[in-house]
Formats: C-alpha cells, sequence, structure tokens
C-alpha cells in the first residue's frame, strides 16, 4: 500500500471528474471565528501537491482572516455519483508564491478585476456601489492587472485523513489515516461505520 494518503485522494478525484457534472474540485471548508464559531463554505480546490491542497481567496475575507487568527483547518470533498466522501483536517498557511501568482495570472479578466474590485465579505450597500469598484478597477488596470497584495493561496498540511465509501445497508467503508505532525509518517486505522 502507498504510505501517501494523497495518492488515494488524486485517484479518487480523478474519477469524480469523470462522473461529477460539476464541479468535482468543490470542497467544504470549515474554519473557527474568534468566539470558537465553526463557519463552512464551499470553495474550489485548485491544487493538490503531494504533500498539501491548495486553494485561492481573499486573505481580508472572513475566511482568510480566521485562517490567520487561528490555522487548524477542515475540508471535505463529497462526490455523490461515486458515494464517496474525503474529510480532511490540518494546518493552513499562506502561499504567496509564484504558485499564486501564477494561478492569478491563469484566471479570466473579469475574475482579476472583480479580486481588486470586491471587499470580500463587508457589507455591500447596494449592487451599483459593487459595479461603480468593477469599472474603477477595469480603468485603473486596463487589461493586466497584477496579483493583489490581499490575494492569494492558502495552503492546507493534513494530520488527518478519512476515507468513506458508501456501504450496503448502511455498513459503510471507513479507514482513518492520522498523524501528529506533519513531518511524521502516517497510522491507519479502518473504523466501524
Amino acid at each position: 500500500m502507498d504510505n501517501n494518503p494523497i495518492s488515494k485522494i488524486v485517484d479518487w478525484y480523478n474519477d469524480a471528474k469523470k462522473s461529477e457534472i460539476n464541479d468535482p474540485d468543490a470542497i467544504t471548508l470549515a474554519t473557527v471565528d474568534k468566539s470558537g464559531f465553526p463557519n463552512i463554505r464551499t470553495v474550489l480546490l485548485r491544487k493538490i501537491d503531494n504533500d498539501s491542497f491548495v486553494f485561492f481567496t481573499n486573505y481580508n475575507s472572513q475566511k482568510g482572516r480566521e485562517i490567520a487568527n487561528n490555522n487548524k483547518i477542515a475540508f471535505s470533498f463529497h462526490w455523490k455519483t461515486l458515494a464517496k466522501q474525503i474529510r480532511i483536517r490540518g494546518l493552513a498557511e499562506r502561499e504567496n508564491t509564484v504558485i499564486a501568482d501564477d494561478y492569478y495570472n491563469s484566471r479570466a479578466l473579469g475574475s482579476r478585476i472583480g479580486a481588486w474590485a470586491s471587499k470580500q465579505s463587508e457589507v455591500l450597500k447596494n449592487r451599483e456601489e459593487l459595479i461603480e469598484r468593477i469599472d474603477f478597477m477595469k480603468k485603473k488596470f486596463k487589461s493586466n492587472p497584477p496579483r493583489p497584495e490581499f490575494w492569494g493561496g492558502i495552503r492546507i498540511r493534513p494530520l488527518s485523513i478519512e476515507f468513506w465509501k458508501e456501504g450496503e445497508f448502511r455498513l459503510h467503508e471507513r479507514e482513518l489515516w492520522q498523524r501528529l505532525t506533519v513531518d511524521e509518517p502516517w497510522s491507519i486505522n479502518n473504523l466501524y461505520p
């Protein structure tokens, strides 16, 4: 058996790309606010490396601020067409390197302008305010807006990964990979459904 659970995640993800109609890279991401309350939302996971996962966001957004305050994070994939789910818990860090630049520059111009125009998670008085900000940024940057300093990647280094596969009579298959630090080898256990 491969000693890296991310290989199995890539296999399942590649299967999902063939069967999921929309966004096989959609994950449900959980962060915790300063009061200890969890927040969840769906984001798109854009990169799977040998030892980590990366999504991109505005660092001033609610999730960005919460991650800066508490880098413990969790997310899950759920692929209904495969009857499979993966739950991951780990530690988050900013990914502000050429990886963030490359991804930002691969986005459509409207999305790059939108990154500048949106004060993500702040109160919006009305839609016209956003449209005015978009128009201003279009004029300011024309066709080549640089990546904003407040926008980039979040890299998640996993400490716990659970694979779940639907079973008959709700006798699901569950396999848990765990480690205490990102430098340790993984331990693997099967769990009761």
